[in-house]
């Protein structure tokens, strides 16, 4: 089994369309979380002309990975007004690490509502990550 296995095509409807979507004001909030360095580009580049304009609010928290070798980026920007969906977000994002539970469950679920997901689109993400053992 794939310990990385990717949701079927649309689950992620957002996915490379964050930005276009926040500024459209359809997005209240974008996330991305990698280790440092990562193997992927940051979207820094295209967001902070938005966020120096004032059009969104950006934050970003290091943390370390449990077993500490690793320090990993939280990246995330808001609508203005919408700055509160961060912390939760992060605080959330926190509890999957307890792979399988209810609570991991019920976190990804929030955290879609917070990233802006229709609730379709979310009860869609956690049937698939049910049957691939992805929470």
């Amino acid at each position: 089994m794939d310990p990385h296995p990717e949701p079927p095509e649309g689950v992620g409807p957002h996915e490379g369309r964050e930005l276009t979507l926040m500024l459209a004001g359809e997005k209240p909030l974008a996330m991305f979380c990698d280790i440092v360095p990562s193997p992927y580009a940051w979207p820094d580049a295209a967001f902070d002309p938005h966020v120096a304009s004032g059009r969104l609010v950006k934050d970003e928290i290091f943390t370390q990975t449990p077993d500490g070798r690793h320090t990993v980026r939280h990246l995330y920007y808001a609508l203005p007004g919408e700055a509160w969906r961060i912390q939760e977000a992060h605080a959330l994002s926190l509890q999957h690490c307890d792979r399988g539970s209810a609570a991991a469950a019920d976190a990804c679920a929030r955290i879609g509502r917070l990233l802006g997901y229709r609730e379709e689109d979310i009860q869609a993400f956690l049937r698939w990550a049910e049957t691939h053992q992805a929470l």
